[in-house]
């Protein structure tokens, strides 16, 4: 049994809850009524799992991991769920949740669109043709994401071609308030040409005719990839854990 000072209900509360923190504005997708808490200083809420994470929270990660388990315990999660929480450790998780895998990771955002980038006017929305020409690419460079043709969750794809040839790609995924960008990549023999500034900063302009706000998630390990993030507006930042109960 979950312990709270306050249970909140519907997306409007939750957002209230966390002063419309653009996270918040990414992860409550406007089409639910998602049901949710506060803890002390942490706002957390549970999702439909099958259209990704079971449930994420911001503030403080020690309260929030203290009403997930109570979650699990009481069945409304279980293995296989995962969840996004504020930036947590395995020892801290201990005991508290079982944990089948912990990846670290950051979300960023901008106000702005990006300074012009060379050749982000190659940047071209896909369509449904170019899904094996996507999947090949993903698999030869981004075999890990989780942003792949026919996920239901994106919107459209992104990409530069050089001749007939996808050499880079990248998926609007917004459901919220903001643009988000996933799956960011460049075939491998590519890479280094400034393709990745083109790619980001040719969809994130293309997101801000629609948003305010634009934001992507990066590994924290993906130190290259955080400088361009940042070089191009996305100053703006929270730390995350996604952890998969075990």
């Amino acid at each position: 049994m979950i312990t709270a000072d306050q249970v909140l209900v519907g997306r409007d509360a939750l957002l209230a809850a966390t002063g419309h923190h653009p996270y918040a504005r990414h992860a409550l997708w406007r089409d639910h009524q998602p049901r949710g808490w506060r803890r002390d200083e942490a706002v957390g809420w549970l999702l439909p799992p099958e259209q990704g994470p079971a449930g994420g929270a911001l503030g403080p990660a020690a309260p929030a991991v203290d009403v997930f388990a109570g979650l699990v315990a009481d069945g409304a999660l279980r293995p296989g769920h995962w969840l996004h929480l504020p930036r947590t450790t395995a020892a801290e998780l201990a005991g508290r949740l079982t944990v089948a895998r912990l990846d670290e990771w950051d979300f960023l955002w901008t106000t702005t669109p990006p300074p012009p980038q060379p050749e982000q006017e190659r940047v071209v929305r896909l369509t449904e043709a170019d899904h094996p020409a996507l999947v090949a690419l993903i698999e030869e460079s981004f075999p890990t994401t989780t942003s792949r043709p026919g996920d239901p969750r994106i919107v459209d794809w992104y990409g530069i071609r050089d001749g007939d040839r996808l050499v880079a790609c990248g998926a609007d995924r917004s459901r919220g308030d903001i643009g988000f960008l996933a799956g960011l990549t460049v075939a491998t023999d590519r890479r280094g040409r400034g393709l990745g500034a083109a790619l980001t900063a040719g969809m994130t302009r293309a997101l801000f005719t629609r948003y305010d706000h634009v934001a992507l998630g990066v590994y924290t390990h993906n130190v290259g990839a955080i400088r361009l993030y940042r070089r191009l507006g996305y100053t703006g930042a929270v730390p995350r854990s996604s952890v998969h109960l075990g």
